[in-house]
């Protein structure tokens, strides 16, 4: 059986873990820390990170644990709409709404998923040798097929693989994040944006409130009590901002600065090792998209990486992966040539090469991994580049051009009273891969790139 060594037990690690195990490969999740401790935060689970998962059987789990009612959007601080929804507009849209949800919440599903015996917590990693397929760890030594790098924003395999890249830079504002009770107050899921300032608040599960905000302030700066900060700065706002914050507790506030990546990689692989989630593309979450980025990169990096020799013909009985297929290396989804190590159309990637336990040899695995670059590197740089775009623009402090933005944003809103949908388009229609008859079309999406959505 084909191995595979997952290094980082965060959601893009547990994902692609669960994903590689349906797919028949032996898989060891590493995680440095001795347990996983729930973080006082909490996530966006968006219509196509939901479609991602229900192809892992986890989305209908999870979209039972949506609090979303109402009216959603964006507000200015004194709670005049800019542009708004609603959940049943987004579902009639895209299929599903948006799940709302504690971090800890999904992180026991995933773990749950997993299995205990594929998680090996305090377990660090040193170092990686990609092209041998070895995980140095405090351990010993861990030889892989296939080694998925989940280890984070400042991913050390990222800079072992790719060190002429600058990583990434720090976005110009810091954030809080915390769980509050909801007690008796009329919340709905709202972020609000004022002088250089966003506040947001998002009902969960078990009568518990998620808050956010955010701030433009210099790389590291300390405060001695942040619940404080956040009262200065957001004590007048439009309720219920204000309540929320007097009953937060402050040992349940966390602010961490944001950083995004300016610069794309130039692939998300090398050797047999694969990034993914922010080791491979950190972003803003002004799109409430990195862990939904994540969970996408799991769910197309198993898709691609494909069965196991030994299980692959019994799983496909007779089908074959859309887009690069299993028989002969890489095929696109319009029957032409392979896909090489960088992305590219052409006859590199034929499958052949050195055997070893991964069915396809190394040829084919490097045509795998190029083939989820290809996949996976265009959409991801596109989604960064337009979080750190809204990014900016909550970050704008001189009045007038805050007026300026927000009756721009309102009178586009009434101009095209589904603009705040719209506008996610390309994020929200993406569909996950699919299995399709080698002789009939690779999929349904017409010419689109079956792992690369609408």
């Amino acid at each position: 059986m084909a191995r595979a060594v997952v290094i980082g037990g965060g959601i893009g690690g547990l994902t692609s873990g669960i994903a590689l195990r349906r797919n028949g490969w032996d898989v060891t999740v590493l995680e440095r820390a001795p347990k996983i401790d729930p973080v006082g935060s909490g996530l966006a689970i968006a219509a196509n990170a939901l479609k991602a998962l229900d192809t892992l059987g986890l989305g209908d789990h999870i979209r039972t644990l949506s609090r979303i009612q109402g009216q959603v959007g964006i507000r200015r601080a004194d709670g005049r709409w800019l542009v708004h929804t609603t959940p049943d507009a987004a579902e009639a849209r895209y299929g599903d709404s948006v799940v709302l949800m504690l971090r800890a919440t999904l992180m026991e599903v995933l773990a749950d998923a997993l299995g205990a015996d594929q998680l090996r917590l305090g377990v660090g990693v040193s170092g990686v040798d990609a092209e041998e397929g070895i995980v140095h760890t405090e351990d010993g030594d861990l030889g892989a097929d296939l080694v998925v790098a989940a280890d984070g924003i400042h991913s050390k395999v990222r800079q072992t693989l790719f060190p002429e890249h600058p990583g990434p830079t720090y976005s110009g504002v810091t954030a809080w994040r915390g769980l509050i009770p909801r007690g008796d107050l009329d919340i709905r899921s709202t972020e609000s944006w004022g002088k250089g300032l966003v506040f947001g608040v998002t009902p969960l599960a078990h009568d518990l409130v998620y808050v956010y905000a955010t701030d433009v302030l210099p790389a590291g700066t300390v405060f001695g009590d942040e619940r404080e900060e956040l009262l200065r700065r957001f004590g007048d706002w439009h309720d219920p901002i204000p309540a929320l914050l007097r009953a937060a507790d402050p040992g349940m506030i966390i602010r961490n600065d944001v950083y995004s990546f300016d610069t794309p990689l130039p692939a998300f692989h090398r050797g047999k090792v694969a990034l993914v989630g922010d080791a491979a593309h950190p972003m803003t979450p002004n799109l409430g998209q990195g862990a939904c980025q994540a969970i996408e990169d799991a769910v197309v990096l198993a898709h691609l990486a494909g069965f196991p020799a030994g299980e692959e013909d019994i799983a496909h009985n007779g089908k074959e992966r859309t887009l690069d297929g299993t028989h002969g290396g890489v095929r696109r989804a319009d029957g032409g040539g392979g896909i090489d190590r960088e992305g590219r159309g052409g006859a590199g990637a034929s499958g052949e090469g050195d055997g070893g336990e991964w069915g396809h040899g190394r040829g084919a695995l490097a045509g795998y991994l190029g083939a989820y670059t290809a996949a996976r590197l265009g959409r991801t740089s596109k989604i960064v580049q337009r979080s750190m775009s809204i990014c900016r623009m909550t970050k704008v402090r001189n009045p007038v051009a805050v007026w300026l933005r927000d009756f721009g944003v309102s009178l586009a809103a009434r101009s095209m009273p589904d603009m705040m949908l719209r506008s996610m388009d390309e994020v929200l229609r993406w569909r996950p891969p699919v299995t399709a008859p080698a002789s009939g079309p690779a999929s349904d999406m017409g010419d689109r790139h079956p792992l690369q959505g609408r």
